[in-house]
């Protein structure tokens, strides 16, 4: 993989990725718009380089590339704008090939694959997205594998499914999680007792790394998925009997979604994807697997225990 920097570094699969690469004596460049966040997030690292960079600045992404061989691609967007993802990978994208970067590697997720059309979602599904947020990933996918075809640079996409695991905010299931820690009512938006699958997010930087590193990788997208199907109550049951109570739970439909943007805009945002509550996608790996050989995956109820461990701890401090 030669040298590696991870875009868009400070969030948890960024620092699922750090993990993996100092278990491994690596250094690693990690990329973001707020160097408090990284400092926060990497400071005690002396083997992270941090850097900042402004996506608009074509000079900036050129100079956060500058050196690299491997780019791991996780820059987030406000929920709200979307518009942004495929404006920022062309914008990364033109960065990197000018500064001589080889491959690039896009933390994807399920949106582009739009409502299932069959029971498991292999790489072979149609791409055919409902949704703004679908299409504008979609577009984003688009331009880095043209970037691919072209010769400008390798590139692959690893779609994730929803996601869990310590100190994970930005999760699906933080707010259960925060609720069993702090003796609450947890909100759940539902309904939730469809079938669904999560990663454990420290799984996930082993595997970034190992598909990173073979070249057969490049040119297509691949699937992760999770530990095997379940329901958003089975992990709320979970977590709940962990502390020793009965699950306390507030379910909130796709109506109640639509009152609550009302006064809170940024929850309106999750009525366009509430498909995914009623016709998720269960995504087949096997050709990851294939590739990889052993992917480790956290059993639901591990991963559930050493989630709530981490809340507590947190909770406790507060």
């Amino acid at each position: 993989m030669g040298k590696i920097a991870l875009f868009g570094a400070a969030g948890a699969i960024g620092k699922s990725i750090a993990d993996a690469l100092r278990a491994k004596g690596e250094s690693y460049r990690v990329v973001g718009r707020s160097r408090e966040r990284l400092v926060e997030a990497f400071g005690s690292d002396p083997k992270a380089e941090i850097v900042t960079w402004d996506p608009a600045d074509a000079a900036s992404v050129r100079a956060a590339a500058r050196g690299m061989d491997t780019l791991i691609y996780l820059v987030g967007v406000p929920y709200n704008h979307f518009e942004l993802h495929p404006v920022t990978m062309r914008q990364t994208l033109d960065g990197a090939i000018a500064e001589g970067v080889k491959r690039i590697v896009l933390i994807g997720t399920v949106y582009p694959y739009g409502v299932p059309v069959t029971e498991k979602v292999n790489e072979e599904h149609p791409r055919n997205p409902p949704t703004y947020k679908g299409k504008m990933r979609k577009e984003q996918e688009d331009l880095l594998l043209a970037a691919h075809a072209s010769g400008k640079i390798q590139a692959t996409v690893l779609r994730l499914p929803d996601f869990y695991g310590p100190g994970v905010e930005s999760s699906f299931l933080d707010g259960m999680f925060k609720a069993v820690a702090n003796g609450k009512t947890a909100d759940m938006v539902g309904p939730i007792d469809t079938p669904h699958e999560f990663v454990f997010v420290p799984d996930v930087g082993a595997v970034v790394l190992a598909l990173a590193d073979k070249p057969e990788a490049y040119g297509r997208w691949w699937n992760l998925a999770g530990a095997g199907v379940t329901t958003q109550r089975k992990m709320a049951e979970q977590a709940f009997a962990l502390v020793g109570r009965k699950p306390k739970i507030r379910v909130i439909g796709k109506l109640g979604l639509r009152l609550i943007g009302l006064f809170q805009p940024i929850m309106k945002e999750l009525v366009e994807m509430h498909y995914l509550q009623t016709t998720p996608v269960l995504m087949d790996d096997s050709a990851l697997i294939g590739l990889l050989g052993d992917v480790h995956k956290t059993p639901y109820a591990e991963g559930v225990r050493l989630s709530v461990e981490s809340y507590q701890a947190a909770s406790a401090k507060e």
